[in-house]
């Protein structure tokens, strides 16, 4: 649903109920072109036959603006993405990281009350995404405009957002800043979305009250949480500490395991429960079978019901 949202905001789909409200104002039934808004594509949407300068300035000729107007502004817009250089080629004289720049430039002259972006980076290979996320990151810090970005990759999501929109088929799970959704998830869905590798979810019923039973006798306090009605203990895998065996709360062995470079990721099978994934340093050599013992910081758990809600007070 987060492009379909994003149509419906720029006035390309039509509401069937609720309503679109721009600076306060009911823009539902406006057209598009009436409600101040610039939007750009994934496919980049630009004329091949027209040159740089002529795709920037396509939109402000059609609304009638003075040509000298235009030149200034294509120029300001050509200045702050490096793209001052490319205005006489064609989109297919481009790389796709400036076809991408034009097709943000060509938003930009429009001076809108607010960019709608709708995966723009997902044609880009991975380089060009991480220069291009910063391009944009720049620009808005540069022109103060709001910007709504719609991605299904949470990097981007993550580094670019003042405030995140995490969608499950339509309905919203939760919104708050990128590191309130990390660090306090409101249910499972949010808390295993945001995260690479993704947290831990172990079965913790039958808990006595303001404890969690992680491995035999070894219990940990669970202050701040409605733990009764626990049945998810959440756990990211960056928060497991490596300890001695008689002060772990849990024990188990590789199964498998990644390496990442700074990083790895290893697979443990506890002694009871299904496998977890635990972030190790990279330096170190693991192998298959090599026993784990594990604690975890009582502040850095996640306790959820049955229907996967957390139980924070």
């Amino acid at each position: 649903g987060k492009s379909t949202l994003l149509r419906l905001m720029a006035g390309l789909e039509s509401v069937s109920s609720g309503q679109v409200l721009i600076q306060g104002k009911n823009h539902t039934d406006s057209p598009p072109y009436d409600r101040g808004l610039s939007m750009v594509f994934q496919s980049y949407a630009l004329y091949p036959h027209m040159s740089v300068w002529d795709n920037i300035a396509f939109g402000l000729k059609t609304q009638g603006m003075a040509r000298q107007a235009i030149g200034q502004r294509v120029q300001e817009a050509a200045r702050m993405l490096h793209l001052t250089d490319y205005l006489q080629r064609k989109p297919k004289a481009l790389s796709g990281g400036q076809r991408q720049r034009v097709a943000i430039g060509r938003a930009i002259v429009r001076n809108p009350v607010a960019f709608l972006f709708d995966e723009p980076l997902s044609n880009l290979d991975a380089a060009l995404r991480v220069e291009t996320r910063l391009e944009i990151a720049r620009l808005h810090e540069q022109l103060g405009t709001t910007m709504v970005y719609v991605t299904h990759d949470q990097v981007e999501a993550m580094t670019l957002a003042d405030r995140m929109v995490v969608l499950r088929d339509g309905w919203i799970m939760q919104t708050d800043t990128p590191r309130a959704l990390y660090e306090r998830p409101a249910n499972t869905f949010v808390a295993q979305f945001l995260g690479s590798p993704k947290m831990n979810l172990i079965d913790c019923t039958g808990l006595a009250p303001n404890q969690v039973v992680l491995a035999g006798d070894v219990r940990l306090s669970a202050q701040g949480f409605q733990v009764e009605q626990a049945h998810w203990l959440g756990v990211r895998p960056e928060h497991w500490v490596w300890c001695q065996p008689e002060e772990a709360h849990l024990q188990g062995t590789v199964v498998h395991w990644e390496y990442l470079g700074a990083d790895a990721s290893l697979h443990v099978k506890p002694m009871h429960g299904s496998v977890i994934t635990v972030r190790a340093p990279g330096h170190r050599m693991y192998a298959k079978g090599d026993p784990v013992h594990l604690r975890i910081d009582p502040a850095a758990m996640h306790l959820f019901d049955a229907q996967g809600v957390s139980l924070r007070c």
